[in-house]
């Protein structure tokens, strides 16, 4: 009968260091030696990702119907959506051709942020505006 094994934990390395760190600390390590090997427009790219995601969230644009989503939270949605503004405009000459549709997730964001206010922004002062200019 052939069972399997039980995989012996791996011995720790000179970058993980002796025995005295933790299983958090190693993880960390290993996640910092990772990173170094990730170029900058794939870190910025996930970056943007992310805010995107989360600011589609807050918009409550992942339920059925946005208006009633419980995650709804327009003063979160905004400052999320800023911020990925802040972001693609400071590295756009960065993102090549990952910046087109960064920027067009990031203005959908900013047309979603506009419909669902209850009082819309005047042109210009919508979510990350002062740094895309106006979005209509």
């Amino acid at each position: 009968m052939n069972e399997a094994q039980p995989t012996p934990p791996p011995e720790s390395t000179p970058e993980q260091g002796s025995g005295s760190s933790s299983p958090a600390e190693a993880d960390f390590g290993t996640n910092v030696r990772e990173l170094v090997d990730v170029p900058s427009v794939e870190v910025i790219s996930r970056a943007a990702v992310m805010l995107m995601s989360s600011a589609a969230e807050k918009l409550g644009l992942g339920d059925e119907d946005p208006d009633t989503a419980p995650s709804r939270d327009l003063d979160e949605a905004r400052r999320l959506i800023t911020a990925l503004a802040g972001l693609v405009t400071a590295s756009v000459e960065y993102l090549g051709l990952h910046a087109a549709p960064i920027r067009d997730g990031l203005q959908s964001l900013q047309r979603a942020f506009r419909e669902a206010s209850a009082v819309p922004d005047a042109p210009g002062q919508g979510p990350g505006e002062k740094y895309t200019g106006p979005v209509r």
